[in-house]
């Protein structure tokens, strides 16, 4: 693999980047339980990080941060992303690389703060990613995880329908008519078992990773289907409450999405 290219924001208009393009935040999502998770989110950073300025390193960070404005605000961003046009559409990083998270390395700790939100389904070696981004973490630093739930009725209709078809609920029942095209999503989906909670739970104790916030939400895609196609989320809905009748008690299939936060030792 050839050295990751380092693209400096200082030079952005040489490289067409859109400079003045506002940052998108992800807590702008629809109200439901994946909206007031990622706000708990923010509390808990806000408490649990140290103040001053921050050293954070979004791995396979896009066009959007997680972080809220004032966290964003007080720290100096880092972005790895293998997808090139994602690296351009970024607007917000101090520095943007091009490369592979499951490989590119940092010095020994560096950040107080990894975010990988909505990256570890699409990564054949989550064991590697999240190694590394232990090791460049300081002593008390934390990783954001943000990933959907291999196990939900989502998840498993993502892990085994063809990538045709996330393509077409993202344009038809999303309404991304961008969806598909050259750095926008839907990207293919790997789910390495370690995506499973329960076994990235017992991966992170075993390296030194104690978790610190860990929810289980309901997946966003149910609310933007009740606003957007009312009929078509009814009779998803319905296949739902049909599925967790014969499951064992409290378990919801539409819970297709989880956020954790691992501190490390």
């Amino acid at each position: 693999m050839n050295k990751p290219a380092t693209i400096d924001f200082a030079t952005a208009t040489a490289i067409n980047i859109p400079t003045a393009a506002p940052v998108q935040a992800l807590h702008d999502l629809v109200p439901g339980e994946a909206r007031d998770s990622l706000l708990a989110v923010h509390d808990v950073l806000r408490r649990e990080l140290p103040q001053g300025q921050l050293a954070t390193y979004e791995a396979g960070g896009g066009s959007c941060s997680v972080l809220p404005p004032e966290l964003l605000s007080r720290s100096t961003v880092t972005v790895v992303d293998i997808d090139e046009d994602q690296v351009r559409n970024n607007t917000y990083a101090d520095e943007a690389i091009l490369g592979d998270v499951q490989t590119y390395s940092f010095g020994r700790e560096t950040f107080d703060l990894v975010i990988c939100y909505n990256v570890i389904e699409h990564l054949p070696h989550v064991d590697a990613a999240l190694l590394n981004f232990r090791d460049a973490l300081k002593p008390g630093g934390m990783i954001l995880i943000g990933a959907p739930n291999p196990r939900s009725l989502s998840g498993v209709v993502t892990k085994y329908s063809p990538h045709w078809f996330h393509v077409w609920f993202y344009r038809n029942i999303r309404g991304i008519k961008d969806a598909g095209l050259p750095g926008e999503p839907p990207f293919p989906t790997f789910f390495h078992p370690l995506v499973t909670l329960p076994r990235l739970a017992a991966f992170a104790a075993a390296n030194g990773l104690e978790m610190i916030y860990r929810r289980e939400v309901e997946s966003p895609r149910y609310p933007e289907m009740r606003r957007r196609k009312p009929l078509f989320a009814t009779l998803v809905d319905a296949g739902a409450s049909m599925l967790n009748a014969v499951l064992p008690r409290g378990t919801d299939v539409r819970r297709g999405d989880y956020h954790v936060i691992l501190r490390k030792s």
